[in-house]
Formats: C-alpha cells, sequence, structure tokens
C-alpha cells in the first residue's frame, strides 16, 4: 500500500459506538478554484475512482486506502481514512455513504474533502499519495469552558495527556491511541486521539489552546462587513503573514483585521500561538488582540486600531522623520524597552517574542509604541532561561548570532534585537537595506567602527536637530585651562555665583 502523509484528527470528549446507520456529517471543503466540465474525462475517471473505492474490501480492516483512475492531465487521486475505533463494516457503510453523496455535496469541483464522524473521504486532480498538506482541514472547537482558576491545571493536564496519546499512536501498529485522564474529582475527561495517520511523521497540536479563549471568537460575517469584504480602500498594510485591514463595526469601534495569507507559512501553529500569547497579555505597550475568527481556510485576528501604523513609516520617510525629534524618539525607546521587560519578567509566563523589528513596532495617536506580531512567540517555563530550535524564524538583520547561526534562543535574543532597534531609531538607517560604509557591510559593524574611533555620536540621525546652547548661559563651575598651572595670575578663571535667595513669583489678583 502507497503510503500517504495526510493528517487527519478528530478529538472528542466523549467515545461512542459508530451504529450501522447513515454516518454523521460534520464538513465539507470544496475549493471550487478548478472545475471540470459536464460528459468531459476528468468526470468520467472521478466517477470510475469513487466506484472503486467502496469494492476494496480488504481496505476496511485497516480503515484506509487510497487510489487513482485515468492519465493525466485528467487523472484523478482519491483515499478515503476510517476511524480506528470503528468494525469494517461501519467503515464500509461509511465509506459507500460519502461516495453517493460527494458529487452532490461538491459538485464540479476537481477537489474536495467530505468529513463524516466515521470516516473522511478526499480527491483531487494533483497528486496527494505521500504530500504534507493542510488544505481542507477541519478544526472543532470544543464549547465547555474551564474556570479562570483552573485554566493552567486543565492545559498542564491537556498537554501531558496530548503528548502520551501522540507518543502511543506514533508506536502503534494501528496509528491510533484512546486516553482517559482524571481532571477533578467529580469529573473526568476522555481523550480519545483519534490520530489516524499511514506511515508518516506527525506533530500534535493541542486544538483545545484556542478554546481557553473561545469567549475572544468573533463572527467572520461581521468582520467582513467591517472592513467592506477586505476591500483595497481598507488596507493599511502587509505584514510576513498577510495584509492588515481596517475596519469599522457597527458601533462605530475601529480594529485592525489581521488577514492571513493561505500561502504565507503561517498556518494552524502559528495562527494558534499568536491568539493564545496575545490574550493573555495586558500591557500599554503592547497592541491589544480583541478577538478571532476562523472560517474553514480563512483565520482573522482583530486587534486594536492604532493611527499612525508602524515606526518604519515615519523613521525612514523621508518626509516624516523631522515629526520624530529626540524627545519622540526617547520615549520610543523607553516604550519597547517596558513591553520587552513586561514579556520577559513581568507577564505570568516569559514570553521570547523572537521577531522584534521597526515594522512590528506600532505607533498610537500620542506616538507611544506597541509591540506587536506575536506569531513567532514562545512560552518559557518557570525556570527555563534558553531553547533550542531547528526552525530559524524571525527576521535577519535582528537575529542574534547564536539564533541565527545554531537556533539558541533566550531573552537575550530579544535584548540584541531591541539593540539593533535603538541603533536604527537613533541614526535613522535602516539595518535590512545598510549599504557598505567605509568597509562596514551592516550597521551593527558600522556603530562598533564608530564607537571604537571615539566618533560615536557620527550615527546621530541628521533629522534630529542639535541642542545648542543659549545665549544667557552661564558656567556654574570654570573651565580650566589644563595647560594653565598659575592659580594667582590675572587669567585665572571667575567661578559663577549663586543666589540662594528664595524668589517669589508674583500672579495678578
Amino acid at each position: 500500500m502507497a503510503s500517504c502523509i495526510f493528517l487527519f484528527l478528530f478529538s472528542f470528549l466523549t467515545i461512542y459506538g459508530a451504529s450501522a446507520q447513515n454516518p454523521n456529517f460534520l464538513f465539507r471543503s470544496c475549493p471550487n478554484t478548478t472545475k471540470y466540465s459536464r460528459n468531459s474525462t476528468y468526470l468520467t475517471n472521478l466517477r470510475t475512482l469513487l466506484s472503486s473505492l467502496p469494492s476494496r474490501n480488504a481496505s476496511y480492516t485497516i480503515g484506509f486506502q487510497n487510489t487513482s483512475a485515468g492519465q493525466a492531465p485528467n487523472r484523478v487521486y482519491g483515499l478515503f481514512l476510517c476511524r480506528g475505533d470503528i468494525s469494517p463494516e461501519v467503515c464500509r457503510n461509511c465509506v459507500a455513504f460519502s461516495v453517493n453523496e460527494t458529487l452532490t455535496l461538491c459538485p464540479s469541483g476537481k477537489e474536495a474533502v467530505i468529513y463524516y464522524d466515521e470516516c473522511m473521504l478526499r480527491y483531487s486532480h494533483k497528486n496527494i499519495f505521500s504530500i504534507i498538506t493542510y488544505e481542507g482541514g477541519l478544526i472543532m472547537l470544543n464549547a465547555n469552558n474551564i474556570s479562570s482558576n483552573q485554566a493552567d491545571r486543565f492545559e498542564e493536564l491537556v498537554s501531558s495527556t496530548m503528548n502520551q496519546a501522540a507518543s502511543e499512536a506514533a508506536n502503534n501498529s494501528r496509528k491510533f491511541f484512546t486516553i482517559k485522564a482524571n481532571f477533578t474529582t467529580l469529573q473526568s475527561l476522555d481523550f480519545s486521539k483519534r490520530s489516524l495517520i499511514r506511515r508518516e511523521r506527525l506533530e500534535f497540536e493541542a486544538e483545545d489552546e484556542i478554546t481557553t479563549i473561545e469567549s475572544l471568537q468573533l463572527d467572520y460575517r461581521t468582520i467582513q462587513a467591517a472592513t467592506n469584504n477586505y476591500s483595497e480602500n481598507n488596507k493599511i498594510g502587509r505584514g510576513g503573514f498577510g495584509a492588515v485591514y481596517k475596519g469599522t463595526f457597527s458601533n462605530g469601534t475601529e480594529v485592525a483585521v489581521k488577514r492571513l495569507s493561505k500561502s504565507s507559512g503561517q498556518g494552524d501553529t502559528e495562527f494558534k500561538n499568536e491568539v493564545v500569547v496575545v490574550a493573555k497579555l495586558q500591557h500599554k505597550n503592547l497592541v491589544r488582540l480583541l478577538g478571532f475568527s476562523l472560517n474553514r481556510e480563512e483565520r482573522i485576528l482583530v486587534y486594536e486600531y492604532v493611527p499612525n501604523k508602524s515606526l518604519d513609516c515615519f523613521l525612514f520617510d523621508p518626509a516624516k522623520q523631522s515629526q520624530l525629534n529626540w524627545t519622540r524618539r526617547y520615549t520610543i525607546i523607553g516604550g519597547i524597552a517596558r513591553g520587552i521587560l513586561y514579556l520577559h519578567q513581568d507577564s505570568r509566563l516569559t514570553i521570547i517574542h523572537r521577531d522584534l523589528k521597526v515594522s512590528n513596532i506600532l505607533l498610537d495617536a500620542e506616538m507611544n509604541p506597541k509591540i506587536a506580531d506575536f506569531g513567532m512567540a514562545r512560552f518559557f517555563g518557570i525556570d527555563q532561561t534558553q531553547e533550542n530550535t531547528s526552525r530559524i524564524v524571525g527576521t535577519y538583520g535582528y537575529m542574534s548570532p547564536e539564533y541565527a547561526m545554531h537556533g539558541h534562543f533566550s531573552m537575550k535574543s530579544d535584548v540584541y534585537s531591541f539593540g539593533v532597534l535603538v541603533l536604527e531609531i537613533i541614526s535613522g538607517k535602516k539595518n535590512s537595506k545598510f549599504y557598505e560604509i567605509d568597509g562596514a557591510h551592516d550597521l551593527v559593524t558600522y556603530v562598533w567602527r564608530l564607537w571604537t574611533n571615539g566618533t560615536t555620536l557620527d550615527i546621530v540621525d541628521p533629522a534630529i536637530v542639535v541642542p545648542r546652547q543659549p545665549g544667557f548661559f552661564l558656567e556654574s563651575r570654570p573651565q580650566k585651562d589644563p595647560l594653565d598651572t598659575d592659580q594667582s595670575g590675572a587669567g585665572k578663571s571667575v567661578p559663577g555665583s549663586f543666589d540662594d535667595a528664595s524668589v517669589t513669583e508674583l500672579s495678578p489678583r
């Protein structure tokens, strides 16, 4: 049997036996990006494939089968996958039922995924065998709530139980395992980790992380209306994972809507990570998450609206640079530092941002900074100080050397990124666009060279007005000439005097 790398995950709180009655329909994914015409060769091949799936009796014992029909360019690839706790008869019944319903549920499309409680059926005009994909995935949220005083314990229990289920399923010949964990003395929690996988490596991600903040979930149509159906006129920027739109709810509340791109590389993991992280953060120098929405393949994050966009819109725009005087730049630097301190030290969990850069620093109406974009953030345990990863994420130029080269990251990684930010704010120069100056290939090297040469002030942005000594300035202490050794000569400096008498400020009646 050809190997198939396809993830199919069901998480239920109650295990129940499946009967021979019609299967329970859950969800369908019909992209309709590519369509076939009536009486076409593709439709003939599709019908041939669908009719062949229920006839493969040997496949129902293991609950999986993949096959194809026809020749390119009209070849059709298909497969079915059944739950690991149902009988071959129930599996056969579900597959046969789904085959009969598929063309009705997803007409004219060259690809589709149909989900039932007992099985899943998928076909496509593209080769879907031995290929990892998240397209057509189904996310099922747990509607039950956990009280705030039990949330930490519940999350720990879910994490440990899911890890055990993943390990057991991976080492089981059927790639299937169920486990039960006690949550309280009055309540037990059933984990039927129906992780049906065939000869592939699988990462288990706990969908229940989102359920702990289910109150933040917003109606997709409400967001769609607020952004005028994601109109180009409402677009205010584009991040690493998709476009950002300005939206206005019916009550007049202005929001920033981050619509994740399907091809951005930020899948379920990064999306859930950003929701879980940002929802727990409350600080004036961190952008506030108002809600999120999941609608099939759409992933939406809704933030507070920050009118002045990001710092780079001012810092690297010659027309706006002058608005960033030294006082404002100093305030921005201090605000970013306080936000990082909160993430590292004052929040409930130590959080490493891992992608601090000027475009991720937003400015409110008073030009106060707010750190944004937590898609790459990582939690640290209470006693944990560093971690390693083989997946280097973030922005080169802001990464610390040990992270960029070896994958080692810690609080120091964010501090390094903050240092690069400070240099950019003071100099007005963009690190990623830094051209070679005196042999320096980047901003950090250039500043270090100025430091060693004793000319550090050359880094200061010319747009910053240099303070001048006022005309009425009087030295409070004599400036002694180091060459003047005569302490009694006529050229001796006369120190200024202090008038300690009180001064009364008169105000008219």
